[in-house]
């Protein structure tokens, strides 16, 4: 009888670890690279998700190269994962290794950025509405100057790059109508501190030292960090003599607006991977086919929102 028990234990315990190697799923995660704070969080996040809901995640980072990202994708089908995540680093030439994936079966979803491609060759993208981020930094700026002559000067994201293109757009969208209100100078900062802060300095040298310009716009705030150096090199005072505002709110960008030296920044949440890995469950268990588009939430925060308390907020989320 003993020997019963233990050999239907032995059975029960053996069809549970089948069971749980059943529903346990590989995901391949194609990450950009590390170029901001933010992104870094999202890598986080993602790992961390994937870990706590069983998920056997292969990681891989791009170091800014669509090239590598392709190639990625290509090792991921060769290996039949389940599912693939990928952050496009730029939005066009992924034809052909998205119809590779549809050939193989294996579901993509896009994180955070766009391609270029047709939509049935990712099973939906989740992130935020870029144009909306944009537009909503450019309707503050408008506000705040409240009707004064104000010359902006933008540092772009990476060229070519879904953040980018619609950032820029919603900001323009957002100021159309505010004629006091001037883009002067545009230019790639790359979405990185060291590029940020290297292009303010260009701009205050090329504006009589900053003194021609109201404002900076940034498409992330990684760029704003480093161009609030660069101001504060010049002699200047970022957040008063320059006004900053930019788009992702991580920690730093808090800490900039404690200290006064920053403005405004539009969130961008870094937990993509949450609701990428309820959608692909779902398409799984049930065979749900989610909207094209999960969008997530975003929000404008100012100096008026208490940003010390938020930096403690958010220090510990991988930034």
């Amino acid at each position: 009888m003993f020997a019963k028990t233990l050999l239907g234990a032995s059975l029960l315990a053996s069809m549970t670890i089948l069971s749980s190697a059943a529903l346990a799923q590989t995901i391949g995660f194609s990450q950009i690279g590390s170029e901001s704070g933010w992104r870094a969080a999202e890598t986080t996040l993602t790992k961390q998700e994937a870990e706590k809901r069983g998920i056997d995640l292969k990681f891989s980072d791009a170091q800014q190269k669509q090239e590598n990202q392709i190639k990625a994708l290509r090792s991921f089908i060769a290996q039949g994962v389940d599912a693939i995540l990928v952050a496009p680093v730029v939005a066009t030439g992924w034809d052909a290794v998205l119809k590779e994936a549809k050939e193989a079966d294996i579901p993509v979803v896009l994180l955070d950025r766009m391609v270029d491609s047709d939509k049935d060759l990712y099973l939906t993208a989740v992130g935020s509405d870029l144009v909306h981020e944009g537009e909503v930094a450019g309707k503050w700026l408008v506000d705040t100057v409240a009707g004064k002559d104000c010359n902006v000067v933008e540092l772009q994201g990476t060229t070519g790059s879904s953040p980018a293109i619609d950032r820029k757009k919603g900001f323009e969208q957002g100021i159309a109508g505010a004629a006091n209100i001037k883009i002067i100078r545009s230019q790639t900062g790359d979405f990185t501190r060291a590029k940020g802060k290297e292009v303010m300095e260009s701009f205050l040298k090329a504006e009589n030292g900053g003194k021609n310009i109201c404002a900076l716009y940034a498409h992330n705030d990684d760029m704003a960090v480093g161009a609030i150096q660069a101001i504060k090199e010049a002699g200047l005072k970022p957040g008063t003599d320059i006004l900053v505002v930019s788009i992702d709110a991580v920690p730093d960008i808090f800490q900039a607006m404690a200290a006064g030296e920053a403005n405004a920044t539009v969130e961008l949440t870094p937990n993509m991977a949450g609701p990428a890995f309820d959608a692909l469950k779902a398409f799984k268990d049930s065979g749900t086919v989610p909207p094209k588009f999960i969008q997530t939430e975003s929000k404008l925060y100012t100096q008026k929102d208490d940003p010390a308390k938020e930096y403690e907020a958010r220090k510990g989320l991988g930034y």
